[in-house]
C-alpha cells in the first residue's frame, strides 16, 4: 500500500470514459469485468495497482487483475449485501457497451524486490495478487501462494491459478478450515521473504500478528475495509490551502475532506474511510496525525502525505497543498 505520487494531483484525479466490453461470473458472489478505453490507450500501470470507478451511488476502488500487457483493464467485483450499493450495482445492472467513468491507475500496493515471495490471499483479496504472481514468476522468483475463502465455488480465477500448478494451494474454508498461518509463517526464516498479504480484516489482522517479530519478513499488505477505530479523542485545528491561502478550521467532529468540501473546494476521492488512498493530499508544513490504512510507516515518519478523509493534526496547524 505504499504510493509513489500524491492522489491530489489534478491531473492524477481526472476521469476518464471507458467501455464495459465484457461481464462474466468467475465465481458464486464474483463478477469480472473488462474494460476498454474510449478513446487512444490505457496509461501504463503495474501490479498491485487499482482503479476508482464511478457509480451511482459514488466512486469505488478495485484491483486491476488483468495482465499489464492487454489492451483492457480487468476488475472483479465482489457482491457485499451490507454493502453501500456499488457492488450490487455492479452485478444488477452493469452491462457490456455501457460507459464508465475511472480514475486512471495508481498503485498502493507495489511488488518490491525480493529473493522469495510468500503471497497470501482471502476471498476477493486474489485481485491485486494475480499480476503480482505474473511478474514474479517471469522473473524466476521463488513464491507461492496460498488461497482461503469460504468454499471451493466462493473462489474467483481457479482456472488460472492451476497453471502454476503446485506453487499454489488452496484453501476452502468449510474442507479445510482456518488458513494455517502458523506453518506459513514459521518463526524462522531462511532467506529474506516478501509477504504480500490482501483479504477480510481478520486474517490481515492475524498475519501483521504473526510478522512483527520476524526480523527477515517485509510484510505488504492491502486492506479493503478499514479496522475498527480507536477512541481516540478529536481536537480542532486549522489547515491552510496553500494554493489559495485560504485558513479553515476543523472541528472535533468534522474530517478535513469535509471542511475542503463544504467550502467549495473540489478534491478526489474515494472510500472515505482511510482505506484506497484517493485523498492522499501533500503535506507542507505541520505535523499530521495518521489514522489511515495505506501508507507504511516510513512514510508516516516523513509526515509529508496524509490521507484527508480520515487522518488530523497533531499540531494546531497544517499547510495542504491544496
Amino acid at each position: 500500500m505504499s504510493s509513489t505520487a500524491t492522489q491530489n494531483d489534478p491531473d492524477l484525479a481526472l476521469p476518464i470514459d471507458v467501455v464495459v466490453r465484457r461481464k462474466r461470473r468467475i465465481a458464486s458472489r464474483v463478477v469480472a469485468i473488462d474494460l476498454e478505453p474510449s478513446s487512444a490507450r490505457f496509461p501504463d500501470w503495474t501490479p498491485g495497482a487499482h482503479i476508482d470507478v464511478r457509480t451511482p451511488v459514488g466512486w469505488r476502488s478495485y484491483s486491476l487483475c488483468g495482465s499489464v500487457d492487454e489492451p483492457v483493464w480487468r476488475i472483479a467485483v465482489l457482491r457485499e449485501e451490507s454493502g453501500r450499493g456499488g457492488s450490487a450495482w455492479v452485478h444488477d445492472h452493469l452491462e457490456a457497451g455501457m460507459t464508465l467513468s475511472v480514475r486512471t491507475a495508481r498503485n498502493l500496493f507495489p511488488v518490491i524486490e525480493s529473493k522469495r515471495y510468500l503471497f497470501i490471499a482471502g476471498g476477493i483479496g486474489i485481485t491485486p495478487l494475480l499480476p503480482m504472481l505474473t511478474e514474479v514468476d517471469a522473473a524466476g522468483a521463488q513464491w507461492s501462494l496460498t488461497y482461503g475463502a469460504s468454499c471451493r465455488g466462493a473462489m474467483a480465477f481457479l482456472d488460472e491459478l492451476a497453471e502454476y500448478g503446485g506453487r499454489v494451494r488452496l484453501w476452502p474454508l468449510d474442507s479445510h478450515g482456518l488458513l494455517p498461518l502458523d506453518s506459513l509463517l514459521p518463526p524462522h526464516t531462511d532467506d529474506p521473504t516478501a509477504v504480500y498479504c490482501c483479504g477480510p480484516e481478520g486474517l490481515i489482522s492475524a498475519v501483521e500478528q504473526r510478522c512483527q517479530d520476524l526480523p527477515r519478513v517485509d510484510l505488504r499488505i492491502e486492506r479493503f475495509t478499514a479496522r475498527t477505530s480507536d477512541d481516540t479523542e478529536n481536537g480542532a485545528f486549522d489547515v491552510v490551502l496553500a494554493r489559495s491561502g485560504r485558513r479553515l478550521t476543523v472541528g472535533p467532529d468534522d474530517t478535513i475532506l469535509d471542511v475542503v468540501e463544504d467550502a467549495g473546494i473540489m478534491t478526489a476521492w474515494s472510500c472515505r474511510v482511510g482505506v484506497c488512498g484517493t485523498c492522499e493530499t501533500r503535506v507542507l508544513s505541520g505535523t499530521p496525525q495518521h489514522r489511515d490504512e495505506v501508507l507504511y510507516p516510513e512514510e508516516r515518519e516523513a509526515n509529508d502525505r496524509m490521507m484527508t478523509c480520515v487522518s488530523r493534526a497533531e499540531t494546531d496547524e497544517l499547510t495542504l497543498d491544496l
